[in-house]
């Protein structure tokens, strides 16, 4: 009687699962990048002001607080098949909700008042609930990576991820071009956002197909850490970890919130059009959907993770200031910027896993992304305060400077994190984020 014995998954299998997997995250960057282009026409049509609009944005950050510690803790207990079914129907609904709900206040009330007064907290109703698993939907599937890669092409397979990730953020921004005709009314660009939902669900479906049929058929070996928060754990992290994590929270306070603004500042800032702006901004995606693995890549070879990350928050000091205050062209600081956003992420998130113990990972990731959203509310709402309170718009360019300096000052903040970092690392409690690479970590093995 012959034995059967299972084997690992094929390399071109295991690329699937992870193109496939990643097709959830790519519904959800599109459908949490959708509000950006519409600025303009939410303020012109539905009269929101731009701290309205910031908190269309942070309500999405508010629940992730509370999710990252509820979402890895559901992953760990169902599996990630299961995780990301459901994170991602819930992605769904709130897409929906965030569109049918301003148009059924539309066709109950004429006056623009009256829909204006109701149509933000219905619509941020609907970003709340797209919140509830758009955050949890991503740390599903960096589980499921890690366990279709740990001990392979892990570093390398996560910068795929972000790159199909981001495709969906770049059609988002570009949508004033492909889908110029949708723009003429503020429902419009939301109805296709709901299409691009559907691939969270759709995504989700074929991954759990692939995993089931894995199981049953290959050896997985490893299933991976999850993000679930254990507190006692966080006692136990050193100062490294807490200066990854600082600089997390500054530099991606940085780039979200100043996307969330961007389209409207270049339009009544720099006379743009939407189109225009749009591209630009998605100048900033289209470096890191192919800058992202190519410093993956870079980094496993060369190590010097601290002194990149340093790196990377310098090119941010002076991109806002440039676009605030010169007539250079914008294509300048946005490159500027895409290089520093395709960097210090393909950097900073593997870095991690250096400094930490292996059975703590998933807290030490699950407590960065809980700080990280505290961070992207805050900043997100800060802006559009600070965009009010000057009075921004195209009667008063100016207007935008506060908000430029807020920026440039978390490019500082994040350089002096990055340093702190890099002095740590070189002395005698370092974890070796500077020397490993993977020509070490092969000796080490052998």
């Amino acid at each position: 009687m012959s034995t059967f014995t299972k084997r690992e998954p094929t390399r071109l299998y295991r690329w699937l699962v992870l193109v496939f997997v990643s097709l959830t995250m790519f519904g959800n960057y599109y459908v949490y990048d959708c509000i950006a282009p519409i600025a303009d026409v939410l303020s012109k049509q539905l009269h929101f002001s731009d701290s309205n609009i910031g908190w269309l944005q942070a309500i999405y950050s508010v629940p992730n607080v509370f999710m990252v510690l509820i979402g890895g803790y559901v992953v760990d207990r169902i599996g990630t098949r299961k995780a990301i079914f459901i994170f991602g129907v819930i992605c769904l609904v709130g897409s929906i909700l965030t569109v049918l709900s301003g148009s059924l206040l539309y066709f109950h009330f004429d006056w623009w008042f009256i829909h204006s007064a109701f149509s933000v907290p219905v619509m941020a109703g609907g970003r709340l609930v797209f919140g509830l698993g758009a955050e949890s939907l991503i740390v599903a599937v960096t589980t499921a990576v890690a366990k279709w890669f740990r001990g392979k092409e892990l570093s390398f397979a996560f910068g795929i991820n972000l790159m199909i990730a981001r495709m969906g953020t770049w059609l988002a921004q570009n949508s004033p071009t492909w889908a110029k005709s949708s723009y003429t009314n503020w429902r419009g660009p939301l109805l296709i956002s709901v299409g691009f939902a559907t691939l969270c669900v759709i995504g989700a479906i074929i991954y759990w197909v692939m995993e089931s049929y894995a199981e049953m058929k290959m050896d997985l070996g490893h299933q991976g850490s999850t993000d679930k928060v254990v507190f006692s754990d966080i006692f136990n992290f050193g100062l490294s970890y807490w200066y990854i994590v600082a600089l997390c929270i500054v530099f991606y306070s940085a780039i979200f919130p100043f996307e969330t603004f961007a389209i409207k500042f270049f339009i009544e800032a720099h006379g743009t059009s939407r189109e225009l702006g749009g591209f630009l901004v998605s100048i900033l995606t289209a470096f890191t959907m192919f800058g992202t693995p190519i410093f993956g890549l870079f980094v496993d070879k060369v190590g010097k993770r601290a002194l990149l990350m340093m790196l990377g928050s310098v090119l941010l000091i002076p991109v806002y200031l440039m676009m605030a205050y010169t007539q250079i062209s914008l294509y300048v600081p946005m490159a500027m910027m895409g290089v520093a956003f395709s960097l210090i992420p393909a950097v900073m998130w593997p870095s991690v896993a250096y400094i930490v113990d292996q059975s703590k990972l998933g807290t030490a990731y699950g407590l960065m992304t809980m700080i990280q959203n505290i961070g992207l509310a805050g900043f997100n709402l800060l802006i559009g305060w600070a965009n009010d309170y000057r009075h921004a718009g195209p009667d008063n360019p100016a207007g935008y400077h506060l908000g430029m300096w807020i920026f440039s000052v978390l490019g500082f903040l994040g350089v002096f994190f990055a340093f702190l970092l890099r002095q740590r690392e070189t002395g005698p409690h370092g974890h070796g984020l500077e020397s490993i690479t993977t020509a070490t970590a092969s000796t080490a093995a052998a």
